[in-house]
């Protein structure tokens, strides 16, 4: 009878760890470049904010960048839940989203986003993939960078541009030639004159030896079936976590921006140009991804992207 009542109390204490833990859920993630480059450095922070929230619950496991899974192949790794989560350069996937060009057009903030319904309207897009949005990563300025100074708009012709999917339109309408290059091979790619220049952030231009857009298109983003598979209360923490943490990779760019700039001031040289032909490189620049999106969407969308985007 001691030994029946033993077993029983034991089979009813592993049934009641069986039903009332929860066991911890491991998500393995890649980014669109190297883990260790500076534009990476929020997505990093990212990880760590997300697997201290959700504790003993859910654990984000990020593996590299593209030498684990190629970027261009990235959409399609997540779409089939090979990986479960890419931080991705959304540019990348706009001939199967149009909508996600939006990202880099917006002036507000993420949190501003959230409450616009630009955030809704990204979650569902994404759906489209089989992909679920999970929230940005990355924030800063964009640029054009020259090997040699051009001092007006004019110069800008036939110029060779190492691009990477943000950059091309904006590029061929100024008369540049836009090239692409994986961003590991940016600086050898310069050095053997394959491209005059380079569009990117702040971020990294020094570090590997060489204004536009005021957004970042750097999301986090997950697999649909992986986020469905979740408990509730494990999602709903994801949400609440990236909405507490983008204000402070935000504010965690803007002085790593400043910082940089105090460097970069040292090794090169800022081009402006007049203020009409100033006007004309931003209005290129907007003017040219709006012009895409709205031949691939319905004037209803394109009327709720401008108007939750802030433009």
């Amino acid at each position: 009878m001691r030994l029946l009542a033993r077993i029983s109390t034991a089979a009813l204490a592993a049934f009641a760890v069986a039903g009332g833990a929860q066991a911890e859920t491991t998500v393995r993630a890649v980014g669109f470049i190297p883990k260790n480059h500076p534009v990476m450095a929020q997505a990093n922070a990212w990880v760590a904010y997300v697997n201290d929230k959700l504790k003993g619950k859910f654990r984000v496991n990020y593996v590299g960048g593209p030498e684990v899974i190629g970027r261009y192949e990235q959409l399609n790794a997540i779409r089939s839940g090979v990986i479960d989560i890419v931080f991705a350069a959304e540019a990348d996937f706009q001939d199967q989203l149009p909508e996600v060009q939006a990202l880099t057009l917006s002036k507000l903030s993420p949190s501003e986003e959230r409450k616009s319904g630009f955030y809704d309207i990204m979650v569902k897009t994404h759906e489209r993939v089989n992909v679920r949005y999970i929230g940005r990563v990355q924030y800063g300025d964009f640029y054009l960078w020259f090997k040699k100074k051009p001092e007006k708009l004019a110069d800008l012709q036939g110029l060779k541009m190492r691009t990477g999917s943000l950059y091309d339109k904006m590029m061929r309408d100024l008369g540049m030639v836009p090239v692409t290059v994986n961003q590991p091979e940016t600086y050898t790619a310069l050095e053997q004159g394959t491209v005059d220049g380079l569009g990117w952030p702040v971020f990294g231009v020094r570090s590997i030896g060489w204004t536009f857009y005021g957004a970042s298109n750097v999301a986090a983003l997950m697999n649909l079936d992986k986020w469905k598979s979740l408990p509730a209360d494990v999602q709903q923490g994801i949400v609440d976590a990236t909405a507490e943490f983008e204000p402070k990779m935000i504010a965690y760019f803007k002085g790593e921006q400043d910082k940089e700039w105090k460097e970069l001031d040292k090794l090169v040289g800022r081009v402006k140009f007049s203020d009409a032909e100033n006007k004309k490189y931003l209005d290129t620049a907007y003017g040219v991804e709006w012009d895409a999106i709205a031949k691939r969407v319905t004037p209803e969308l394109l009327a709720q992207l401008k108007k939750s985007t802030g433009n």
